[in-house]
């Protein structure tokens, strides 16, 4: 019998708290399943192994910031003794973070078996590269529909991405033909540009230039185009003009927000009460529904700022709780008048939001939230809510 479908309504969806998408180049490269196609000896190569180098040694990538993690590069079409001449060309230090494999399995005969010992190896492992994608595919008979034995390897792989929360990098080849849209100049049917979550295509005019072009697309991006030239000296791709860097702008009531539990230390209540306190603190006025839409869009943000958010929902009160752990650059002035007037929860009225000091109410080096009073009752405020510990900031 077929497994039920597992499905959530749109209020809920729009309401709940999803872990964010972390990126190992900030802008560029997230976790997931990425394709960078190019011409045959076009660089290739050299670029990924200094995307690696700079991922591995937690340094920039242009005007991209990189999370320093463990990286391993499958160098499918080199030998360890080209490996090291190329690391002679371009770097003086090689971090023991960078690990290289010139052989391995292909997709569904052991690679991911491979991978995953690997990874048990090296939990703190963020990005991979394969270079190249057809070094670890099958050979498949002529009666196989192209499309589909495309799409199942991409997926295989993308799998392995999304289940241990890795930025994978797929090397491929261009065909030959020209086409107006790049993504049709990736080898293979479309199952292979489809099935990525991000798509680099690195061109050239002509193939004695130096200059190239990066097309960077994908889900998670901003589409964008990099100009970029080949130093023959360094052996390093250099970024011509300078990227401009979206960031996902931050509303104000957000900050209003964060100054207000600062200066609070923890709040629980519906978003409608939460509303009103801040209409109270600082006279800007917002519907439940949006500020609590804007609480979860910017969760992240909320975290780097030390302010942990619980649900504590019952069958009568959709309540929450945001908590303020820790200091920072935004500390919040704590006066005496900017401090909101306290719930009548103080005098009695459990179903009312409450405001308490953050200090008995978090325990954060010990894993746990526990109780704190309020109205000469304890109550627990955010039972089995992750500690800000176990927060990436």
């Amino acid at each position: 019998m077929p497994k039920k479908l597992e499905t959530m309504d749109a209020e809920t969806l729009m309401t709940t708290p999803m872990e964010p998408l972390k990126f190992i180049v900030s802008g560029l490269i997230p976790h997931g399943l990425h394709i960078l196609a190019g011409s045959p000896k076009i660089g290739k190569s050299w670029l990924v192994l200094w995307i690696c180098l700079q991922v591995a040694k937690g340094e920039p990538i242009w005007s991209f910031e990189t999370r320093k993690c463990e990286v391993l590069y499958l160098c499918l079409e080199d030998s360890f003794a080209r490996i090291q001449n190329r690391l002679f060309e371009i770097t003086d230090e090689a971090p023991a973070t960078l690990h290289f494999a010139v052989m391995s399995n292909v997709i569904g005969n052991g690679l991911e078996i491979q991978i995953k010992d690997f990874l048990k190896e090296h939990p703190s492992t963020g990005l991979m590269v394969i270079d190249t994608l057809q070094k670890v595919r099958k050979t498949v008979s002529s009666n196989v529909n192209p499309y589909a034995a495309d799409y199942d390897d991409i997926t295989a792989l993308k799998q392995i991405a999304d289940r241990h929360k890795l930025a994978i990098v797929l090397v491929h080849h261009l065909r030959k033909s020209i086409d107006n849209d790049p993504l049709n100049m990736i080898s293979g049917i479309t199952g292979i540009a489809g099935g990525a979550d991000t798509n680099f295509v690195l061109q050239k005019d002509k193939r004695t230039e130096t200059t190239a072009t990066l097309i960077c697309t994908g889900r998670d991006i901003e589409d964008r185009e990099l100009f970029l030239e080949f130093d023959k000296g360094s052996f390093v791709w250099n970024l011509l003009s300078p990227a401009e860097v979206t960031e996902q702008a931050v509303d104000e009531i957000i900050f209003l927000l964060c100054d207000f539990i600062k200066s609070a230390s923890a709040f629980t209540g519906t978003a409608t009460e939460l509303a009103e306190q801040l209409k109270m603190f600082c006279g800007a006025e917002y519907l439940p529904a949006v500020l609590k839409k804007k609480i979860i869009k910017h969760m992240d943000f909320l975290n780097q700022n030390h302010i942990i958010y619980c649900e504590n929902r019952t069958f009568e009160r959709r309540e929450f709780t945001l908590c303020y752990d820790g200091n920072d650059s935004m500390t919040a002035e704590t006066s005496h008048q900017n401090l909101p007037s306290l719930p009548s929860a103080l005098s009695g009225m459990d179903n009312s939001p409450s405001i308490a000091p953050c200090s008995p109410l978090c325990e954060p080096l010990e894993g746990r939230w526990d109780k704190y009073t309020s109205s000469n009752k304890m109550r627990n405020v955010a039972s089995g809510c992750p500690s800000s510990k176990n927060i990436d900031f």
